[in-house]
């Protein structure tokens, strides 16, 4: 298994200690909170995430 690469999602601030990690792969997306990086994530379908994403979006 390759090891995932975290990146800070581009909604974090840079000024403060809440900042979520997410790591892609084709078929899921992963998120982390970045101060336990060793703790729990989120595992979800490629494909569900991005209808969460779409749900929120305001047409």
């Amino acid at each position: 298994m390759t090891a995932l690469e975290w990146f800070k999602s581009s909604y974090s601030g840079n000024d403060g200690p809440d900042c979520v990690e997410v790591a892609l792969t084709p078929d899921h997306i992963h998120i982390r909170d970045s101060k336990t990086t060793h703790g729990a994530q989120l595992t979800l379908p490629a494909d569900s995430w991005t209808h969460f994403l779409d749900s929120l979006r305001v047409a």
